[in-house]
């Protein structure tokens, strides 16, 4: 059974959904990554070798706040 979110801001119940990234056409999940942006020339910020952690969003279906979680370590596959 899911966990129950509510909201902090009117009491509503939470649902849990994702934002993504695009480029170039291709949709990807939000990813936190630890440390400061390091700019690359070939993927414009370095990830490589970063704890990368995926983001859960939740939305509260009465007011439409939004407040986003780093969850368990990312496992899947991206260029890095």
């Amino acid at each position: 059974m899911p966990e129950l979110h509510i909201c902090p801001k009117c009491g509503g119940q939470m649902e849990a959904g994702f934002t993504v990234e695009m480029t170039n056409g291709t949709f990807f999940p939000t990813l936190w990554i630890e440390g400061e942006p390091e700019p690359s020339s070939w993927t414009l910020t370095k990830i490589k070798g970063k704890l990368k952690r995926p983001v859960v969003t939740y939305r509260c279906r009465a007011c439409g706040f939004i407040e986003s979680y780093a969850t368990k370590e990312w496992t899947g596959k991206f260029p890095t």
